[in-house]
């Protein structure tokens, strides 16, 4: 297990201490940094509300992009797949026959 360290982000100009894994901080930062822009962001557009409502807005927008996201990488990944078994086919088929390879 990785020493715990404290790691101080701003997200809308609040200062929060967190403890993370010392390999784990740049990341714990770019991810603050992230999401104090999607807040600041939301906030700008919508105008003035709760900041607990404006944290379970702008979770519900990031929860939102990472599953469009995923889902697309699974799209993606299965197109691969179909991809690679053809292609597989193809290599089977090409050397059972003896016949030249057509990629």
């Amino acid at each position: 297990m990785s020493n715990q360290i404290p790691c101080t982000v701003m997200i809308l100009d609040k200062e929060y201490r967190v403890a993370c894994g010392e390999h784990e901080k740049d990341d714990l930062i770019a991810s603050a940094q992230y999401l104090d822009s999607k807040m600041k962001s939301l906030r700008d557009s919508i105008g003035v509300v709760g900041s607990d409502r404006l944290a379970v807005i702008t979770a519900l927008n990031i929860t939102h992009e990472m599953l469009q996201s995923q889902g697309t990488t699974d799209h993606l990944n299965n197109d691969i797949k179909d991809r690679l078994a053809a292609l597989g086919k193809k290599i089977e088929n090409s050397l059972g026959h003896g016949d030249e390879l057509d990629l």
